[in-house]
């Protein structure tokens, strides 16, 4: 599994998942970067993601759905705050209702994503969630907020490796 650690900080507001690929920094970007690549893993497996609107560009926005086993939609939006490619980028996000737009249900997170290379064709991918209140970190957590990352990231050796071997 690509996930290496995980850790919640409660007085920090903030829950980091580390994980490391076989793969180098730029390959690893265009997982973020490329909806296509995205949906095929931002998400658990049995909550797969569809991106309606990926604008992968500070100051650009996007709008997903994840679709549960029983066909029941939870909307998602990202608003990107900072993108230095091939090693960071910054966003914000939340829920949203049937257009995408913003409900404000549970506030609002910031992710920040670092990509850097650990050794020749090796990335470690840190991602840092930032929350609001300890209130929205323990109810985000309660919903399987990092179990669902865990998972999810659990699928993106998959997708490097297909890529690698076209």
């Amino acid at each position: 599994m690509a996930v290496i650690s995980t850790e919640k900080d409660l007085e920090a507001l903030s829950l980091t998942i580390v994980a490391e690929f076989d793969a180098a920094v730029e390959r690893v970007w265009q997982i973020w970067e490329d909806p296509r690549q995205l949906e095929r893993w931002w998400g658990p497996p049995t909550w797969p993601a569809t991106f309606d609107k990926h604008e992968f560009r500070e100051g650009g926005s996007s709008s997903y759905f994840m679709t549960g086993p029983d066909g029941e939609k939870s909307r998602g939006w990202w608003k990107f705050t900072a993108i230095d490619s091939p090693r960071r980028l910054e966003f914000n996000d939340g829920f949203a209702d049937e257009s995408g737009a913003p409900t404000g249900e549970m506030g609002e997170t910031h992710a920040v994503v670092i990509l850097e290379e650990v050794e020749a064709g090796r990335t470690r991918m840190t991602v840092a969630s930032s929350f609001e209140s300890a209130e929205q970190l323990q109810q985000m957590i309660e919903m399987g907020m990092e179990e669902g990352l865990k998972e999810a990231m659990g699928q993106i050796d998959e997708i490097l490796a297909e890529r690698a071997s076209v």
